[in-house]
């Protein structure tokens, strides 16, 4: 017997929605009347932005994936578990990327985490095609890997995009939350045609 989806749906929404609020309590009210306080938090509302998005498109996809599948057994709960986990460590490296937006050990964690939800994400997608690859449910698994996400990170690019970032940072540190956000904005674009029918 499978898990009861809606409710491991639940509990990743609430998650997803507590990580959201630390991040904004990150953002510091300026002790000050003056422009120049709410100013000196621009780097971070920068950061805070780009993983918003990061929140909001990797719910999409999540919510897409959860919506078309049959089953979620206990193995898809536990790498979901590990989804969110990854997702956790978003508050701290927003909050120091933020607020070090020009050097290198800030956007490399920031990078890190990054890599480290699409590793995750990957594991998600690929434990519920493995689920679905039958006779019956064998459609899911063909919509799962349709996604965007799941094309773009399995394709010769990808680790080339990664190292190159990973270089461009040596030089100039803010591209590594840069890159992160222009990813996110084609992730955002590039969703398939039947999704928002699913909402």
């Amino acid at each position: 017997m499978s898990m009861n989806k809606s409710r491991v749906e639940a509990f990743t929404d609430a998650v997803v929605a507590i990580i959201m609020t630390i991040m904004i309590l990150e953002f510091k009210t300026p002790e000050t009347d003056r422009w120049s306080g709410i100013i000196a938090e621009v780097p971070y509302l920068f950061a805070y932005i780009v993983s918003f998005i990061f929140i909001a498109v990797a719910w999409y996809n999540h919510h897409y994936m959860f919506a078309i599948a049959k089953r979620i057994t206990k193995k898809i709960y536990w790498v979901n578990n590990f989804w969110i986990f990854t997702m956790s460590l978003l508050p701290v490296s927003t909050a120091w990327a933020g607020r070090y937006l020009n050097s290198r050990a800030p956007e490399y964690f920031y990078l890190v985490v990054f890599l480290l939800w699409g590793f995750a994400y990957q594991w998600l997608s690929k434990a519920i095609i493995d689920e679905h690859a039958t006779k019956d449910a064998n459609h899911v698994a063909d919509r799962v890997r349709r996604m965007a996400p799941y094309r773009v990170m399995h394709s010769w690019m990808y680790p080339i995009m990664i190292i190159f970032i990973g270089i461009a940072v040596l030089s100039v540190p803010i591209l590594g939350i840069i890159s992160s956000l222009i990813w996110l904005i084609m992730m955002g674009i590039l969703t398939t045609k039947d999704s928002d029918q699913l909402f």
